[in-house]
Order: structure tokens, then C-alpha cells, then sequence
């Protein structure tokens, strides 16, 4: 007898991340990135300018016609096309009028933008992230736990409350690797063509982003070669040469048409075909400040500043050692090397790739003048590639329970915990609070620590009497209403007064059925795989 959609784990693994994505929204877009990028959106409609006049010179680049372009790549700005569309029809409905009119933030349009686009990018790498585990042989329970690990134990969290870039490159980097070793493993063309699709799709959107698809190649390759190695027969549908030449002709004209797509925009705005935004970049910085060095903004010394270097401080500096923001990643590589002989080739090439192309990121950043991604929560540049390469962490953790020492079982557990737990403490504020403060408490600063100081203060009403109130803080008054209420809607909607009463009440309202329908979707969850455990051991 077919089970009821309610019933089956993967439809409950994508509804738990709706839900989950719904409750740790502020309504707010995040950061000035992805408000500028929106600006964008609007403007492929509206005919408003990429940039708005007083936003010069903090933002834009003189480019075509002396007129002020964005200098990002318009892939996230086409994600949230449609979003936009909606919301900014819904801020003429009457019902909002006093509410628009007063100018507050958050403001509906970003309030539907947030929240629609969030939770589909969540969903969708849900599923994505659950076939490719699926492909690499994992069971459904041990798929489930993985995307959930990646979803809540990651800085995946953070980046669905806060809408920068990051997600929605894992998102196309995750389909890319599953769809490249569906290929490898059936010799479905179509497959390979979509997966090169969703990586072609990623260089509009960063073109750092050709390290993802390099790393997806390393992936299929090092595969075919550690199966054979192996004596593996999965392979065996096509020959090393093959493989290769059907490789290249199939992903070399996907990835031209987006790199074509990618310098048709940049002629639109700066009149090249040949250069980056980065060029100009430069140059509208040196206008500005003649004393820039000429290789500005890849200025930095490999190892200039030692621990705060570009090498050394992904994983040192305590304002973004990726070691403190993503506890997984010491544990996913931990099991790596003491599982790698009982990995399978598909699963050695995985950990294999990913490490390159993470490595291949640091390296590439190590030498930008903000390497560290500015105001973000960790490295945010890398850290995409960071949580791609915990994916098989819980998997592996849950595989191999039997032969691992209960050592290492219960610090996975622990590490996995304390991580859930500062990704959870990420959301509590908006990024620059302990930017702000670090201003008066100077460097080096362990950011996840002070996060922690920063809620029980809150909670307790401590502010002020532990330090934490700093004078810059309360320079811009926006800001400071972001940064002094917790950074969920209902609570700044209520903290900024606007929103008349009764809506805060109601969205409270909301966010506890939420809060409860996640927690019965949950429950729902755990009980379908253990009930579909039992079932699956004796069909063997």
C-alpha cells in the first residue's frame, strides 16, 4: 500500500526546512549586499538606476555613459526577480498604506522577498543535498540526519536568515555535484547537462564560482579513478577516454552560453567584454585615494599579519577561524582519516574534491584586501565550500557507529551540539552588533564567545552593566535599532513601532504554530524512519 506524502521522510525532511527557514526570518534582507542587489532586481523592471545617487561613493562604479552601476554579478539579483515582482505589488495594497508610508523597515517588499526566496533556496537544497547522499549510498535515515546537519549545525543557518549569496551557491553547487555523478554512475547525458547547467548558472552569480565547477570535475574524476582502482564495475558503461570526451562536449558549451550571458552584462555596464568589475573597481578606488597600490584589491601578503593573513586566517583568527564558526569541519575531517579505508571510492573522491576546491577558495582570497569577507558572520567567502565539506560528517558518524570508539562517537555528538548551538546564537542579533563593538574592545576578539555574552545580556537585561553598550553602537540610529532587539520579525516590528499591535500579536501568534507544527513535523520524522528501518532490514 503507497504511503501518504505525509508520511514519507523526505516529503517531512523539506517541510521541516520550510518551517525552520519561516521561523528565523527578521523580514530584513541582512546586509547592504544583498539590499544593493535587490536594487538591481527592481531596476530590470522599473527602469530605476542599478544605483541610487546618495549611495555614491560608499557604493557604485562609474560605468557606460558616466552613469553608476552595481559591481556585482546579477545572479542573485534574477533569484529574487520574481519575489520582488510580488512584493512590490503587495506594498500598494491598502491594507499597508500607513505602514509604507511611514517609511519603516523592514520594509513589505524585502519582507516577502526574504521569506519566499529563503525558504525556496532551503528547500530546494534540502532535496538536493538528500539525492546526492542518496547517490553516494547512503541510507534514507543517514540522508535525513546529513541535511539536517547541514541545514542546522552549519553557517547554512545563519545565510538563511541573513540573504547573502552563500546559499544560493551551495544550493547550485550541491545539484551540480549530484547530477555529475548521476552521470558517472548511469551514463545519463542529460543529467550531466543539467548538473553543468547548475554550475554555469553559479558563475552569474560569483565568478569565483568556476572553482565549484572545477571541484565537481575533480569529483567525477577522481571517482572513475578510485573505482577502477578498486576493481569497481559501476563504471564499466564507458571507457577513461569516453568518459572524458563526452565530458568536455557536453559542460564546455553549457559554461560558455553563462560565461558569454555573464560578459554580455559586463558590456552592458563598463563597455568590456574582457575585464571584471574588479578593474574598475580598483580604479574608482585609487580616484578616490591615490596611495592605493597598484595591485589593489589584491594587495595582502600570502602570510601578511600572520594569523590574521589570508592563509593562516580562515582557520586561526578568532573573528573568523572557520574551526569556532563551523565545529563540523574539524569533525568531518577527522572521520575522513579515520574511516578512509572504509570509505567508498565515491566517497573518497567527495572528501577529495571538496578539500581541493576549499583550499583553492582560500588560496584565491588569501590575497584580497577583505579576504575575510568584511561584515559577515564567519568567512563568508569560503564558507559555502566549508559546509559543503562537512556533508558526510553525521552520515559517516552514523554509519560506522559499530566501529568507531565511543570516544569518538560521543565528540561527534558534542561537537554536533555545540555547533547547532552557535548557529542558533547567530540568529539571535543582526551581523554588526559585535562588528560595532569591537571597535571599543579592540583585536583579537573570539566573535561566537561575545555572541553568547551578547544574549544572556540581553536576556537579562545586563547591557550596560557587563560593558557592552559602545558608543558605536549608537552612531546611526537605524542600525541601532536593528542591533538592540532580537532579530526575528515579531520582535523588531514591535521593538521598531511602527506595525500596528494587533499584527505583531498576530505574527506571534504565527511563529508559535510555526514553532509547533515543526516540532509535530519533527516527531513525525524520526517515528516514519523508525518505522521504515524495521521494514527495509527484513526486505534484506
Amino acid at each position: 500500500m503507497p504511503q501518504r506524502p505525509f508520511s514519507r521522510p523526505l516529503f517531512l525532511l523539506l517541510l521541516i526546512a520550510g518551517l525552520l527557514t519561516f521561523l528565523v526570518q527578521s523580514g530584513e534582507l541582512g546586509t547592504s549586499d544583498t539590499m544593493h542587489r535587490l536594487q538591481v532586481t527592481h531596476s530590470l523592471w522599473t527602469g530605476q538606476p542599478q544605483v541610487l545617487p546618495n549611495e555614491y561613493p560608499e557604493f557604485g562604479l562609474h560605468g557606460r555613459g558616466g552613469r553608476l552601476y552595481a559591481w556585482y554579478g546579477i545572479g542573485q539579483s534574477l533569484l529574487m526577480l520574481p519575489a520582488d515582482l510580488a512584493g512590490s505589488a503587495a506594498e500598494h495594497l491598502p491594507v499597508w498604506h500607513k505602514y509604507v508610508a511611514s517609511g519603516e523597515d523592514p520594509a513589505i517588499r524585502s519582507i516577502i522577498v526574504s521569506f519566499s526566496t529563503n525558504i525556496l533556496v532551503n528547500v530546494l537544497t534540502a532535496l538536493a543535498a538528500f539525492r546526492l547522499l542518496d547517490l553516494l549510498g547512503f541510507s534514507e535515515g543517514e540522508s535525513v540526519a546529513g541535511v539536517l546537519a547541514l541545514l542546522c549545525a552549519t553557517t547554512h543557518l545563519h545565510y538563511a536568515q541573513n540573504m547573502e549569496e552563500n546559499n544560493y551557491i551551495l544550493l547550485l553547487t550541491i545539484t551540480g555535484f549530484a547530477l555529475h555523478f548521476k552521470w558517472l554512475t548511469t551514463g545519463n547525458r542529460r543529467a550531466l547537462f543539467w548538473g553543468s547547467a547548475a554550475l554555469g548558472l553559479n558563475l552569474l552569480t560569483r565568478l569565483t564560482t568556476t572553482l565549484d565547477a572545477f571541484g565537481a570535475a575533480c569529483f567525477i574524476l577522481l571517482a572513475a579513478l578510485f573505482s577502477r582502482r578498486a576493481g569497481s564495475s559501476d563504471l564499466e558503461h564507458q571507457s577513461g577516454r569516453s568518459m572524458l570526451w563526452t565530458y568536455f562536449r557536453t559542460v564546455a558549451p553549457v559554461y560558455a552560453v553563462f560565461l558569454l550571458i555573464d560578459r554580455i552584462y559586463q558590456y552592458i555596464r563598463f563597455g568590456s567584454l574582457t575585464n571584471t568589475y574588479v578593474h574598475y573597481f580598483a580604479r574608482e578606488y585609487r580616484l578616490q585615494d591615490p596611495t592605493l597600490p597598484a595591485n589593489f584589491p589584491f594587495n595582502r601578503g600570502w602570510f601578511e599579519g600572520g594569523l590574521q593573513s589570508g592563509i593562516l586566517g580562515p582557520f586561526f583568527m578568532p573573528e573568523k577561524t572557520i574551526l569556532v564558526f563551523d565545529p563540523m569541519f574539524p569533525l568531518a575531517l577527522l572521520l575522513t582519516v579515520l574511516l578512509w579505508k572504509r570509505l567508498t571510492p565515491a566517497l573518497r573522491a567527495f572528501a577529495v574534491a571538496t578539500l581541493a576546491m576549499l583550499a583553492a577558495y582560500i588560496v584565491f582570497y588569501a590575497r584580497y584586501n577583505w579576504w575575510a569577507g568584511d561584515f559577515a558572520w564567519g568567512d563568508r567567502y569560503i564558507s559555502s565550500a566549508v559546509e559543503f565539506s562537512t556533508l558526510l560528517a553525521i552520515p559517516l558518524l552514523l554509519r560506522c557507529r559499530k566501529v568507531l570508539s565511543r570516544a569518538i562517537w560521543y565528540l561527534g555528538l558534542a561537537v554536533t551540539g555545540i555547533s547547532v548551538a552557535i548557529q542558533c546564537a547567530s540568529l539571535a542579533f543582526w551581523i554588526p552588533l559585535e562588528i560595532y563593538q569591537m571597535e571599543t574592545f579592540g583585536h583579537p576578539t573570539w566573535v561566537v564567545f561575545l555572541r553568547f555574552k551578547n544574549i544572556a545580556a540581553f536576556a537579562l537585561h545586563k547591557r550596560a552593566a557587563w560593558g557592552l553598550n559602545t558608543f558605536a553602537m549608537f552612531q546611526d540610529s537605524w542600525d541601532a535599532a536593528h542591533i538592540t532587539t532580537w532579530n526575528f520579525l515579531p520582535s523588531l516590528l514591535r521593538h521598531i513601532g511602527q506595525a500596528p499591535l494587533w499584527t505583531v500579536h498576530v505574527l506571534y501568534g504565527v511563529w508559535a504554530a510555526v514553532t509547533l507544527a515543526l516540532l509535530l513535523a519533527s516527531i513525525k520524522l524520526v517515528r516514519s524512519l523508525q518505522v521504515r528501518r524495521p521494514s527495509l532490514n527484513q526486505s534484506d
